[in-house]
Protein backbone atom coordinates (compact mmCIF):
# COMPACT_ATOMS: atom_id res chain seq x y z
CA UNK A 1 0.00 0.00 0.00
CA UNK A 2 2.98 2.39 0.72
CA UNK A 3 4.64 1.57 -2.64
CA UNK A 4 5.62 4.77 -4.47
CA UNK A 5 5.70 6.50 -1.61
CA UNK A 6 9.09 8.88 -1.97
CA UNK A 7 11.02 9.78 0.79
CA UNK A 8 13.46 13.04 1.75
CA UNK A 9 16.52 10.78 2.90
CA UNK A 10 19.80 12.64 3.66
CA UNK A 11 19.95 15.03 0.65
CA UNK A 12 18.30 12.33 -1.76
CA UNK A 13 14.63 10.81 -2.37
CA UNK A 14 14.60 7.06 -2.06
CA UNK A 15 11.64 4.51 -2.04
CA UNK A 16 10.27 4.38 1.40
CA UNK A 17 11.39 0.43 1.55
CA UNK A 18 14.92 1.67 1.52
CA UNK A 19 14.42 4.03 4.97
CA UNK A 20 12.51 1.61 7.08
CA UNK A 21 11.15 -1.97 7.87
CA UNK A 22 7.15 -2.01 6.67
CA UNK A 23 4.91 -4.69 8.67
CA UNK A 24 1.18 -4.97 9.62
CA UNK A 25 0.11 -5.95 12.65
CA UNK A 26 -3.43 -7.10 12.08
CA UNK A 27 -5.45 -6.20 8.78
CA UNK A 28 -6.20 -3.04 9.59
CA UNK A 29 -2.83 -1.19 10.82
CA UNK A 30 0.59 -0.81 8.94
CA UNK A 31 3.80 -0.43 11.04
CA UNK A 32 6.07 1.16 9.71
CA UNK A 33 9.83 1.39 11.41
CA UNK A 34 12.38 3.34 10.52
CA UNK A 35 16.51 2.50 9.61
CA UNK A 36 16.92 5.64 11.45
CA UNK A 37 14.95 7.72 13.95
CA UNK A 38 15.96 10.45 12.68
CA UNK A 39 14.04 10.11 9.32
CA UNK A 40 10.98 9.33 11.17
CA UNK A 41 9.40 12.65 10.57
CA UNK A 42 10.44 12.64 6.43
CA UNK A 43 8.40 9.21 6.29
CA UNK A 44 5.69 10.78 8.09
CA UNK A 45 5.98 13.69 5.82
CA UNK A 46 6.07 11.39 2.82
CA UNK A 47 2.99 9.46 3.41
CA UNK A 48 0.86 12.37 4.30
CA UNK A 49 2.34 13.77 0.81
CA UNK A 50 1.08 10.77 -1.12
CA UNK A 51 -2.06 11.59 -0.69
CA UNK A 52 -2.97 7.78 -0.04
CA UNK A 53 -5.37 8.87 2.46
CA UNK A 54 -3.45 7.42 5.47
CA UNK A 55 -2.76 9.78 8.49
CA UNK A 56 -0.01 7.88 10.39
CA UNK A 57 1.03 8.25 13.96
CA UNK A 58 4.15 8.85 15.08
CA UNK A 59 4.87 7.85 18.71
CA UNK A 60 8.61 8.66 18.68
CA UNK A 61 10.10 5.66 17.37
CA UNK A 62 7.72 3.98 15.13
CA UNK A 63 4.69 4.94 12.84
CA UNK A 64 1.47 3.21 12.43
CA UNK A 65 -1.12 3.86 10.10
CA UNK A 66 -4.45 3.11 10.57
CA UNK A 67 -6.32 1.94 7.29
CA UNK A 68 -9.43 2.88 6.93
CA UNK A 69 -12.37 1.20 5.93
CA UNK A 70 -13.43 1.47 1.91
CA UNK A 71 -16.11 3.56 1.59
CA UNK A 72 -17.84 3.88 -2.28
CA UNK A 73 -15.48 7.50 -2.63
CA UNK A 74 -12.76 5.81 -1.73
CA UNK A 75 -13.38 2.65 -3.66
CA UNK A 76 -13.73 4.76 -7.05
CA UNK A 77 -10.99 6.64 -6.17
CA UNK A 78 -8.78 3.15 -6.23
CA UNK A 79 -10.37 2.23 -9.71
CA UNK A 80 -9.24 5.60 -10.92
CA UNK A 81 -5.69 4.67 -9.78
CA UNK A 82 -6.11 1.90 -11.26
CA UNK A 83 -6.76 3.02 -14.75
CA UNK A 84 -4.10 5.55 -14.43
CA UNK A 85 -1.41 3.03 -13.59
CA UNK A 86 -2.84 0.65 -16.50
CA UNK A 87 -2.55 3.75 -18.88
CA UNK A 88 0.91 4.36 -17.96
CA UNK A 89 1.85 0.44 -18.06
CA UNK A 90 0.18 1.17 -21.91
CA UNK A 91 2.34 3.68 -22.62
CA UNK A 92 5.55 2.08 -21.93
CA UNK A 93 4.35 -1.11 -24.15
CA UNK A 94 3.95 1.58 -26.83
CA UNK A 95 7.32 3.04 -26.53
CA UNK A 96 8.85 -0.08 -26.32
CA UNK A 97 7.05 -1.24 -29.66
CA UNK A 98 8.38 2.13 -31.35
CA UNK A 99 11.81 1.46 -30.16
CA UNK A 100 11.70 -2.02 -31.25
CA UNK A 101 10.00 -1.02 -35.02
CA UNK A 102 12.79 1.73 -35.06
CA UNK A 103 15.68 -1.11 -34.56
CA UNK A 104 14.13 -3.91 -37.20
CA UNK A 105 14.32 -0.63 -39.32
CA UNK A 106 17.75 -0.29 -38.80
CA UNK A 107 17.81 -3.82 -39.44
CA UNK A 108 16.41 -3.60 -42.86
CA UNK A 109 18.98 -1.12 -44.14
CA UNK A 110 21.92 -3.94 -43.25
CA UNK A 111 20.67 -7.42 -42.24
CA UNK A 112 17.54 -8.03 -43.60
CA UNK A 113 15.05 -7.85 -46.44
CA UNK A 114 12.38 -5.31 -46.62
CA UNK A 115 9.46 -8.03 -46.69
CA UNK A 116 11.20 -9.85 -43.50
CA UNK A 117 11.70 -6.04 -41.81
CA UNK A 118 7.32 -5.98 -42.59
CA UNK A 119 7.11 -9.42 -41.04
CA UNK A 120 8.78 -7.89 -37.96
CA UNK A 121 7.31 -5.17 -37.30
CA UNK A 122 3.46 -7.32 -37.71
CA UNK A 123 4.88 -9.50 -35.16
CA UNK A 124 6.05 -7.11 -32.76
CA UNK A 125 2.23 -5.31 -33.49
CA UNK A 126 0.68 -8.51 -32.56
CA UNK A 127 2.98 -8.77 -29.64
CA UNK A 128 2.05 -5.02 -28.75
CA UNK A 129 -2.14 -6.03 -28.90
CA UNK A 130 -1.69 -9.32 -26.95
CA UNK A 131 0.13 -7.27 -23.74
CA UNK A 132 -2.37 -3.80 -24.29
CA UNK A 133 -5.36 -6.31 -24.07
CA UNK A 134 -3.96 -8.42 -20.88
CA UNK A 135 -3.64 -4.62 -19.08
CA UNK A 136 -7.37 -3.96 -19.96
CA UNK A 137 -8.80 -7.08 -19.23
CA UNK A 138 -6.78 -6.84 -15.50
CA UNK A 139 -7.64 -3.46 -15.29
CA UNK A 140 -11.57 -4.52 -15.69
CA UNK A 141 -11.02 -7.56 -13.55
CA UNK A 142 -9.49 -5.45 -10.98
CA UNK A 143 -11.97 -2.92 -11.09
CA UNK A 144 -14.30 -5.33 -10.52
CA UNK A 145 -12.98 -6.52 -7.43
CA UNK A 146 -12.25 -3.21 -5.86
CA UNK A 147 -16.08 -2.47 -6.22
CA UNK A 148 -17.81 -5.36 -5.02
CA UNK A 149 -18.43 -5.17 -1.62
Amino acid sequence: MLNGVMVEYYGTTVPIEQTANIGCTDARMIVVQPFDKSALNNIAKAILNANLGFNPINNGEILRIAVPALTEERRRDLVKRTKTAAEEAKVGIRGIRRNANDDAKKLEKDVISEDESKLLQEEIQKLTDKYIKKIDDLTELKSKDILTV
